[in-house]
């Protein structure tokens, strides 16, 4: 397996944000999004840990317009995007845009009735922090989803995966998402985390030939 490169927690240059935002996302969030929905409560307030330029956020609440979301992250420039999208989706009574820190949000315990996270966990170097604040402000049963790259076991994997995912990508985009694949994960990290939590409800798994994913179907709050 190759050993984990860490990369920027906090990707905040207008470079990131507008190459971030112009690379197409759309069937993979679509794809996350539709997953989320099965998952979901029927209403309450969802948490979208590190939105970027908060895609998923307003693609999740147009579909689900009994849900609220506060979505949150750490660099400015990609929640002034965020901060855009939902303006131009008019959806500013329903998602709130915030920088908050994912590992720290300051709200009270059992907040959210649903947590989801695409794609940020690779950024933090110490990720127990972020799942046990994650495991902190959901309430009991509340609707979980979080999704990111698994790091590849070996030299020729990872150029395998960057040939088969970037191919037609700027040279930035490309070096992104190799930086990203080493910075990943295992599924097998990932378990550890949440046994060493305690969180012994949820287990990860692989969900495709780039990812992991962590899910659990909400129940009615009581």
């Amino acid at each position: 397996m190759l050993e984990r490169v860490l990369e920027p927690e906090v990707m905040d240059t207008e470079r990131d944000a507008l190459e971030y935002a112009s690379f197409d996302n759309s069937s993979v969030n679509d794809e996350f999004v539709t997953r989320a929905l099965e998952l979901a409560p029927l209403a309450g307030a969802v948490l979208d840990v590190g939105t970027g330029p908060g895609d998923i956020a307003v693609l999740f609440a147009r579909r689900a317009p009994a849900l609220r979301f506060l979505a949150i992250d750490l660099g400015e420039h990609m929640l002034g995007l965020a901060r855009r999208n939902v303006v131009e989706a008019r959806l500013a009574d329903r998602v709130e845009i915030a920088c908050l820190d994912a590992k720290a949000t300051g709200r009270p315990a059992g907040s959210f009735d649903m947590v989801i996270s695409n794609s940020l966990v690779h950024h933090i170097p110490e990720p127990d922090a972020l799942f046990r604040e994650l495991k902190r402000v959901a309430r009991p049963g509340a609707g979980i989803f979080i999704k990111d790259l698994h790091r590849p076991a070996s030299a020729g994997e990872l150029a395998q995966l960057v040939d088969t995912y970037a191919a037609g990508c700027t040279p930035y985009q490309v070096q992104t998402f190799r930086d990203s694949l080493h910075a990943a994960l295992t599924v097998d990290e990932v378990a550890a985390i949440l046994s060493r939590l305690g969180w012994d409800e949820l287990q990860a798994r692989r969900c495709s030939d780039r990812h992991w994913c962590i899910e659990r179907r909400a129940t009615a709050s009581s």
